[in-house]
């Protein structure tokens, strides 16, 4: 399975971004390109994601397995992750630590997450809209208004509508991500029994109004990344690197010693 990247900047070591849930590469495109001064940044698209491949089922053993091919052929990585992102990046560390050396987990914890709701909410309404009469991407935003009251949310999710020919397509896998919300949610606990913690340097960012990092995770974090030290953005949410990007690029390069 091989992923889809953009590639930043050409000397210094190398910096790997993972998007969350419904996003892609490119959402780290702005950090990355200020990255890419002093590191080699590359931009991944997940699979389900972008234009990378979409197979019929989430795991995310075989999503960490396809990033974990991508870094086998260079010298061990920085590797960023938000979200679903994270937890990849958390999964890759784990299963495949000597292509990680450092570790960046943004606003996610080696936790099961039962609460997708929501996210089906944004699944149900995107599969609603009727794209063969959709001639602009206004007409689109105007049919997830309601369902998606956000308009920021409602941006992010619409960046996935591409024009393909005289046509809209979604380039996210929505069918397999709206069926497998519950497996996006997991931690593969089961599955790491054989696997002991990484114990290379970890930088925890968490977002102070997001509910994705707190002290009831602390355990299973510190079980799993014993090394790993926590930052909390203040008047962040869950898009910590969004919200507050200054903030982020800040503990971010204090981290990569720059």
């Amino acid at each position: 399975m091989t992923l889809h990247t953009l590639e930043l900047g050409e000397t210094g070591s190398r910096v790997v971004f993972l998007h969350g849930l419904f996003g892609q590469g490119r959402n780290w495109n702005t950090l990355g390109k200020q990255l890419a001064d002093k590191h080699r940044v590359t931009l991944v698209d997940l699979p389900h994601h972008g234009r990378s491949p979409q197979p019929d089922t989430f795991d995310y053993l075989e999503v960490t397995a396809a990033v974990a091919e991508l870094l086998s052929a260079e010298e061990p990585a920085t590797v960023v992750g938000h979200s679903m992102g994270g937890k990849v990046a958390m999964l890759l560390a784990i299963t495949r630590p000597e292509l990680v050396a450092k570790l960046v987990v943004a606003d996610m914890s080696p936790v099961v997450y039962e609460r997708v709701g929501g996210f089906k909410t944004y699944v149900d309404a995107m599969q609603s809209l009727d794209l063969d009469s959709i001639t602009r991407r206004e007409e689109a935003d105007a049919g997830l208004q309601e369902a998606v009251p956000d308009p920021t949310v409602r941006g992010f999710l619409l960046q996935n509508l591409r024009r393909d020919g005289d046509s809209w397509r979604w380039s996210m896998n929505l069918r397999v991500l709206g069926r497998d919300l519950d497996q996006i949610g997991a931690w593969p606990a089961d599955q790491l029994k054989a696997y002991q913690p990484y114990d290379g340097p970890v930088l925890w960012v968490a977002g102070e109004r997001s509910n994705y990092v707190t002290d009831e995770y602390a355990p299973e974090m510190k079980a799993w990344f014993p090394r790993y030290r926590k930052v909390t953005i203040k008047g962040a949410g869950h898009w910590v690197h969004s919200e507050k990007p200054e903030t982020f690029l800040a503990a971010l390069r204090q981290f990569l010693g720059d």
